[in-house]
C-alpha cells in the first residue's frame, strides 16, 4: 500500500492507498482486487478486503465501504454494516475506533481525512460528478458535526487518473464552467483539441474551498501506472470485460 506522509505522522491512525497487489484474484483483476461490484469471483474479493483489514489491524468485518453512486452525499458511520446494507453514499465519516471507512476507487480520486484531536476521520470517492457536487464540502462538514476542526483536518489526495490521461468533451467542460467561469483553470488543451480535465486538482482545491489547510497529493497516475492500478479507462480503452477496483482506508487505532 502506499503511506502518506501527512497523514502517517498522525499519532493514533491508521491508513493506506492500497495498490492492486497482495490479493489472490487472477486474470484482469490481479490481484489485490477490493470491488465488490466487480465480476471478480466474490470469494476472492471478500479475501483480499480481508487482507486490508487485516494491514490495517481491525476485523474483517470493521473494513466499511458505501453503495459508490457519483454522489455528494456522505454518512456517518457508528459501527461496520451487513452485507447488502452499506448505504448509498459517496463518503464515510466516522469517530469510532477500530472501524476502518473506505472507498474503491479505479481513475476517481480517493480522498482520505482525518482531525486526530477531535478523532474523526473520513474517507470520500470524488469522481467528476460527486467532486463537482459537493461530496468533497460534505464530508468535511459531516466531520466538522462531530467536532473536528477544519483548520487541523489533514486531507490526502490518492492515486487518480491524471490529467495528461483524462481526455473529456466539450459538453463536460461546460458543466464545469457553468458552475464557475473559474474552473477553466483545470482544463488544458494541448495543440489546441480537445480538453483535458485535472481531477485531482480539482479535489485539491475544493479542500481549500471547505476550509482545510493541510492538502497533500499523491502523484501517481492509475491510467499510467498498470504495474501498480487498475483504471477503468485503460480497461475501456482495450474493451477489456471488467475492471479491479483499488481500496483506499483510514481508521482510528
Amino acid at each position: 500500500m502506499i503511506e502518506a506522509q501527512t497523514l502517517a505522522a498522525l499519532e493514533g491512525v491508521r491508513h493506506g492507498f492500497f495498490t492492486r497487489h497482495g490479493g489472490v484474484s487472477t486474470g484482469i483483476y490481479g490481484s489485490l482486487n477490493c470491488g465488490l461490484g466487480s465480476k471478480d469471483d466474490p470469494a476472492s474479493v471478500t479475501r483480499n478486503r480481508e487482507h486490508v483489514a487485516t494491514s490495517l489491524g481491525v476485523a474483517a468485518g470493521h473494513l466499511v465501504t458505501p453503495y459508490q453512486v457519483h454522489s455528494p452525499t456522505a454518512v456517518v458511520a457508528t459501527g461496520p454494516w451487513g452485507h447488502g446494507e452499506a448505504p448509498r453514499a459517496d463518503a464515510i465519516v466516522t469517530r469510532e475506533p477500530g472501524l476502518a471507512v473506505a472507498v474503491n476507487t479505479a481513475d476517481c480520486a480517493p480522498v482520505l481525512l482525518a482531525e486526530p484531536e477531535s478523532g474523526v476521520v473520513a474517507a470520500a470517492h470524488a469522481g467528476w460528478r460527486g467532486a463537482l457536487a459537493g461530496v468533497i464540502d460534505e464530508t468535511v462538514a459531516q466531520m466538522a458535526a462531530l467536532g473536528a476542526e477544519r483548520g487541523r483536518i489533514v486531507a490526502v489526495v490518492g492515486p487518480a487518473v491524471s490529467q495528461e490521461a483524462y481526455e473529456v468533451g466539450e459538453d463536460f467542460e461546460d458543466r464545469f464552467l457553468a458552475a464557475s467561469a473559474a474552473n477553466a483553470a483545470y482544463f488544458n488543451r494541448p495543440d489546441g483539441g480537445k480538453p483535458y480535465f485535472d481531477l485531482v486538482g480539482y479535489a485539491a482545491d475544493r479542500l481549500r474551498g471547505a476550509g482545510l489547510r493541510q492538502i497533500d497529493t499523491i502523484e501517481q497516475c492509475t491510467y499510467g501506472n498498470e504495474a501498480e492500478l487498475f483504471s477503468y479507462r485503460r480497461a475501456c480503452h482495450r474493451s477489456e470485460p471488467d475492471y479491479g477496483r483499488q481500496i483506499s482506508a483510514i481508521v482510528l487505532a
